[in-house]
């Protein structure tokens, strides 16, 4: 799961994130029912956009192939949504470099319950 630069979290919400490129912090080993159920229970909410990235990088190495891949699925995610969620990774292998295939899917972390400058068409929220 990455979060966006600069998304807004409850006050005293500790999340361990990790910089992955100028735009989007990697949030480390969380999921997404365990994120949503951590902010449910400080009062704010998850919404479960529907919405999707898929992309392909390629490199000479597997974690080169798969930064670059999820690079240019997180780059698709719109810039109103604050999380990005990556459910699906397939890499494949070929004499000296190896294709990566990454799929993200947009989130939306916030304290209101009504979506905000979203299509409410496209959100549904999370129920574990």
């Amino acid at each position: 799961m990455f979060l966006r630069n600069g998304c807004r979290l409850p006050a005293g919400f500790r999340l361990t994130q990790q910089r992955f490129n100028e735009t989007w912090m990697s949030a480390g080993d969380i999921s997404c029912p365990g994120l949503d159920m951590a902010l449910r229970g400080v009062g704010w909410h998850f919404l479960w956009v529907e919405k999707a990235s898929t992309r392909f990088g390629y490199g000479r190495t597997e974690s080169a192939a798969l930064s670059h891949a999820t690079t240019r699925a997180l780059h698709r995610i719109g810039d109103r949504f604050n999380v990005a969620e990556v459910d699906s990774v397939r890499i494949s292998g070929f004499p000296g470099f190896r294709i990566a295939r990454v799929t993200a899917h947009a989130r939306q972390i916030q304290q209101q319950a009504a979506p905000t400058a979203i299509d409410p068409v496209s959100i549904r929220q999370i129920f574990v």
